[in-house]
Parts: C-alpha cells; sequence; structure tokens
C-alpha cells in the first residue's frame, strides 16, 4: 500500500494505469461489480417464471414464490454494481486530491459501504438459500442453474466486500504519515532572543554629562551688582 495520507501519495503525482490495475482494492472492486452483475442479471433473466400449478399464467418469484427474495437480490446487485464502479472512480481520482478532510471523508464512506454491503450480502445469501430450500423442485420448469448461481455469486460477494471493508479501514488507521498535528515551530519553541549581526560592533559611547557653569581661560566672573 502506497504512503501519504490515507494510503495514496502526495498530490501531483503522476497516475500509472498498470500499478492501479495491481492494486488489491481495483481487483475487490472489479470482482465486487461482476459478481453483482451476474447475481441480479440471474434473477432478471430466470428468477421471474410461470408456475405449473398457476392457471391464470402469472409469474412468481423462482424463490418459494417469495417476491421479496427476488427483489431483494435484484436490488442490493444493482446498488452494489453502482456502488463498486463508483468507488473504482474514486481510487482513480482520490491521488489528485490535496485535501487531507476530504481524503479522509473517501475513505470513510469507502469503509461505511463496504461494510454495509458485506452485512447485505451476508442477509442476501442466507434468505436467497433458505427461499430455495423450502421451493418446491416441481414447481418451475427452468430457472433453476439460475437460481443456484444467485446464490452462489451472493457468497462470493461476500468474500469480495469483506476484504475491501478491512483495506479501508487500514487506511483510515494509517491517517496521515508525514503529518504531525503537534508539531511546534523550532524557532518559537526557545527563549533565546536573536543573536545579533556577526559584524556588529557595539557601540560604547557615552554622551559626557550636562555641566552647568563651565570655567574659561580668561579668568572672567560677571560684575555683582
Amino acid at each position: 500500500m502506497e504512503s501519504g495520507a490515507y494510503g495514496a501519495a502526495k498530490a501531483g503525482g503522476s497516475f500509472n494505469l498498470e500499478e492501479f490495475l495491481k492494486r488489491p482494492e481495483t481487483i475487490l472492486r472489479l470482482l465486487s461489480s461482476f459478481f453483482a452483475l451476474i447475481v441480479f442479471a440471474c434473477i432478471l433473466t430466470d428468477g421471474y417464471v410461470s408456475t405449473p400449478f398457476d392457471k391464470e399464467g402469472k409469474t412468481h418469484c423462482i424463490f418459494n414464490s417469495n417476491i421479496d427474495a427476488c427483489h431483494y437480490g435484484v436490488g442490493i446487485g444493482v446498488l452494489a454494481f453502482l456502488g463498486a464502479l463508483a468507488f473504482l472512480a474514486l481510487d482513480v481520482y482520490f491521488p489528485t486530491v490535496s485535501n487531507i478532510n476530504t481524503r479522509k471523508y473517501i475513505v470513510l464512506s469507502d469503509l461505511g459501504f463496504a461494510g454495509l454491503w458485506t452485512f447485505l450480502w451476508f442477509v442476501g445469501f442466507c434468505f436467497l438459500t433458505n427461499q430455495w430450500s423450502v421451493t418446491r423442485p416441481d414447481s418451475f420448469l427452468t430457472g433453476g442453474d439460475n437460481a443456484r448461481a444467485a446464490i452462489a455469486f451472493s457468497f462470493f460477494s461476500i468474500l469480495s466486500w469483506f476484504p475491501l471493508s478491512t483495506l479501508a479501514l487500514k487506511r483510515y488507521k494509517m491517517g496521515v504519515d508525514d503529518f504531525n498535528p503537534n508539531y511546534t515551530d523550532p524557532n518559537l519553541s526557545t527563549a533565546s532572543p536573536y543573536s545579533s549581526y556577526p559584524d556588529a560592533v557595539s557601540d560604547n559611547y557615552q554622551r559626557p554629562p550636562f555641566t552647568q557653569s563651565a570655567e574659561t581661560d580668561d579668568g572672567y566672573k560677571p560684575p555683582a551688582y
């Protein structure tokens, strides 16, 4: 991980695409977006199907006809896909940010989003698995493979978002490496005055005291009246 402010180099450096693609955050975000795409695409493709027992021909959610299960999988999948791409774009923009507080807020939002979606994917995996386990095998003619794929990639999403949250936490704890808030100017911390100019010569001249009367050489004295 790069050194500097919150895991990134100081602002003003050049962008290196090869190094950026090798970063663990970049790899995990690409995997997270891919897994999320698989989940909501599988549900949207074959998650809403008709059952042979429904004479009206209405579509039902393949997960035990629980429409909430399909809505949940599609919802968190779409938001996870968009969120992963958004934070991937922020990773590109992050090294150009010179304001320390702005970097801090970006890292905190990354930590919060990754932690939240780790939890939501865990709930989604448990929810979809539970609903699929009680689904009758003869309830739907098609869509079984897509349902199992959605469950599998929900689990894979947990494995991709959890490391993202730990990396964001590490970046937040790293903070600013080269900034010390307790720094004091050494010139202000010393009590000694500024040194005098080395070539200066002290002036020892003293003005002679003022005398009220002065004696003259001719011995003249003013007349008394």
